[in-house]
């Protein structure tokens, strides 16, 4: 203790609290839209063998490694970056930057998109032709990312709401704010989509779509393609690299379960997907059987399910259509609010740990500029940016920033304490396996993700957007990002974190 200041934080009330905000980051908008199409894609059940593979081999370890390292260095992504060796502090500011005003940027306006279309299930406003309303009557989308187009209103005020509520909830705390919203929404999540699920397998060939969703196509296993799916997914769908569970274990008391935590997260939320997957195929099977369709007509990936598939398929529902569309668009606002409020955290708590400034006041600040920031994601042009903006920061700039940090506390921090430090704190300790699969196994999977991203962006540009667009949107968003992490960096710590009350 002696020379070292003590930096208080606040804490999870109880292990349940920070289990249900955990899991809440994790379970986002991809896990019922993305997740179920990935799994009829590739294999049908056939999928899961990847899926679960990736799960234990890159997913629960890397899950093992945020929490373990937030855990012991009581601090943000910066913060415990900067403790294991100051020079890279930059990498933790790039994860929080680029997510914070990026990827929350288009999520929020993704989230609006779903309250609006929970108020237009009232009367199924989308009409019956839901792909026309979405894309030409709603979005209004136009003919080009460079061509911004008007604002459209309706977003914006959907928008406005979205943004309140992260303030809201992030503004009142950890304990008050964070941990008593997802005490509500996972529940609330949870009973929405089991209710939804179990409402569609009644309807009438729910049976074939379920069977078209589960049945196994094992020669698909034999396909890269689908593997590479499978540890994208589970990457993505954890909230990795996001530093999200670097700054929610920095909460947890001194003695916690490290690894029971990780592995209760990470199969919560893929189990929570395969679930979601049966209601999303039922629905799609009785919409095949009322308009005389097989299911892969009417199929649709991403966007595309939840917005044109899903309205279609609630307005040809033989009863209570407006009911089943609330509760679905109710439970995409809810799964999508969950994870924007952690992304929202994890860079306040930078902020915090650093510069030591109110946190109200910078909550406040945070959640005006990422308003005004998602603004030109609600433009005409919207659909453009965010479908570029996305892809870059994902496929580029969340397993780039991953690669390093395994590097780090594999290498240079070394696992082996990490490990050491879990087994102090845990009844439950990780396997001396785990040192090389963070050291080896998870950077080779990631570096192979990497390469192939590249090597699909340099053989075709993505979606065949003009490469200039690609450039100035998506790539130097990236080196913006980049550059604003360094300058943060750059600065003097208010506490530095080596000097702070660690385990």
């Amino acid at each position: 203790m002696s020379g070292q200041l003590v930096h208080h934080r606040p804490q999870w009330k109880s292990r349940v609290g920070f289990l249900l905000a955990a899991i809440g980051s994790a379970i986002g908008l991809g896990n019922i839209w993305r997740f179920p199409y990935l799994c009829y894609k590739n294999g049908g059940g056939a999928f899961l063998i990847p899926y679960f593979t990736a799960l234990l081999v890159v997913g629960i370890p890397l899950m093992i490694l945020e929490i373990g390292l937030g855990h012991k260095m009581r601090g943000s992504a910066p913060a415990s970056y900067a403790t294991v060796n100051k020079h890279w502090e930059w990498l933790g500011w790039w994860q929080i930057i680029f997510v914070m005003f990026g990827i929350v940027l288009y999520y929020s306006v993704v989230i609006a998109w779903c309250l609006n279309f929970f108020f237009y299930s009232f009367n199924l406003s989308w009409g019956l032709d839901p792909d026309t309303f979405f894309f030409k009557k709603f979005l209004m989308v136009g003919s080009s990312p460079f061509q911004v187009g008007d604002i459209r209103s309706p977003i914006l005020f959907s928008l406005a709401a979205v943004w309140f509520l992260n303030w809201f909830i992030v503004f009142s705390g950890v304990e008050k704010g964070l941990e008593r919203a997802n005490k509500i929404f996972m529940p609330v999540l949870f009973g929405l989509v089991a209710l939804l699920s179990l409402w569609s397998l009644r309807l009438p060939g729910a049976g074939q779509g379920v069977l078209v969703y589960i049945k196994p196509d094992f020669s698909k296993l034999k396909d890269m393609g689908v593997w590479i799916d499978a540890f994208s997914q589970i990457f993505f769908t954890l909230s990795l690299g996001f530093g999200i569970m670097i700054a929610y274990a920095s909460y947890l008391p001194r003695k916690t379960e490290i690894v029971k935590d990780s592995i209760a997260i990470s199969f919560t939320n893929c189990f929570f997907s395969v679930f979601a997957g049966f209601g999303v195929f039922a629905v799609l099977g009785y919409m095949a059987q009322a308009t005389s369709q097989p299911v892969s007509k009417v199929v649709s990936q991403s966007i595309g399910l939840a917005f044109v598939a899903f309205p279609k398929a609630i307005s040809l529902l033989p009863a209570f259509s407006q009911i089943f569309g609330m509760l679905f668009f109710g439970s995409l606002v809810i799964a999508g609010l969950s994870s924007s409020i952690s992304i929202l955290e994890a860079f306040t708590s930078g902020i915090v740990d650093k510069f030591h400034y109110p946190r109200k006041i910078i909550v406040s600040i945070l959640c005006v500029t990422g308003f005004l920031g998602s603004i030109i994601f609600t433009a005409q042009s919207g659909l453009f940016w965010l479908d570029i903006v996305d892809h870059f920061l994902t496929q580029y700039g969340l397993v780039i920033a991953a690669i390093f940090e395994c590097l780090i506390v594999g290498w240079m921090y070394k696992a082996k304490k990490l490990r050491e430090h879990i087994r102090h704190t845990s009844l439950v300790s990780v396997p001396k396996a785990w040192d090389f699969q963070v050291r080896v196994i998870i950077p080779l999977v990631l570096v192979v993700l990497l390469v192939n991203s590249l090597i699909k962006e340099f053989s075709l540009p993505y979606e065949g957007y003009p490469v200039l667009s690609l450039v100035i949107i998506g790539k130097d968003w990236l080196i913006y990002t980049l550059a604003f992490a360094l300058i943060v960096s750059g600065r003097s710590w208010k506490i530095e974190p080596s000097r702070r009350e660690q385990h």
